[in-house]
């Protein structure tokens, strides 16, 4: 085979990104246009919502933590996406009043979490070391008086430690926990069977809130997924069959 050039690469990188933008703009003019968007279930972002109904019920808070993530780095995707879950929960309990607690590792995440909450939720920034921020969770979780944890970002082994803390101190909590990182997606199934693993984590603007540009990078992304995979479908049977060598 011969390798690609440069100009190729880019050539075929810029196919893509066209067929993405195309797509993306395709969607959301059929969403504003009244269409509704099917999305197959994912019990996680459910719980989140029945978690937040039951807040509003209440009057009492959520303990909400963004992980040990920044928006500087290679877990800015992460952080984003715990941001984003914020959002959701601070833009509907808002009208009933509710403060909650959100805790994370990194100041940067704060300075986003306090404009994304409004000012209405008692941010607190614990601690860049993992450890000592993991030991922070823990005792905000035995001190607040909230009726569920949602903990969805960037973790490492530090997870277990919390998840571990909230069946020891808290055993009547509903914990919601999400995460991406391959080696703490077993702990987050260890300790939250509601969890949200992998890619999904990524989705809840589309799943929660259901803004229009969320769910169209959504469907933009898996129309790509399905071409990627017939062009390589297509390449193995042409290539069996003698039509490419």
């Amino acid at each position: 085979m011969i390798p690609l050039s440069f100009s190729e690469q880019q050539f075929y990188a810029l196919c893509i990104l066209g067929i993405f933008i195309l797509s993306f703009l395709f969607f959301l003019y059929r969403l504003k246009s009244g269409k509704t968007a099917r999305l197959r279930p994912i019990k996680g972002f459910e719980s989140i919502k029945t978690l937040v109904a039951h807040s509003i019920e209440t009057g009492k808070p959520l303990h909400v933590t963004l992980g040990t993530g920044s928006i500087t780095d290679q877990t800015t995707a992460d952080s984003l996406a715990g941001l984003t879950v914020l959002d959701y929960i601070s833009t509907e309990t808002k009208k009933a009043g509710s403060a909650h607690v959100v805790t994370m590792a990194d100041p940067t995440v704060m300075l986003l979490a306090h404009s994304v909450s409004g000012g209405q939720d008692k941010v607190r920034w614990v601690s860049p070391e993992p450890t000592a921020y993991a030991a922070g969770v823990m005792g905000t979780i035995g001190i607040e008086d909230t009726i569920g944890n949602v903990m969805i970002g960037n973790f490492g082994d530090e997870y277990l430690l919390m998840g571990e803390a909230l069946h020891w101190q808290r055993k009547n909590i509903t914990a919601i926990a999400g995460a991406s990182k391959p080696d703490v997606i077993s702990l987050v199934l260890a300790t939250s069977p509601q969890g949200i693993w992998g890619e999904n984590m990524f989705a809840g603007g589309a799943y929660l809130a259901e803004k229009h540009a969320h769910l169209s990078s959504l469907f933009a992304q898996d129309t790509l997924r399905w071409l990627i995979a017939f062009i390589i479908i297509g390449g193995v049977i042409a290539t069996s069959i003698g039509l490419l060598e």
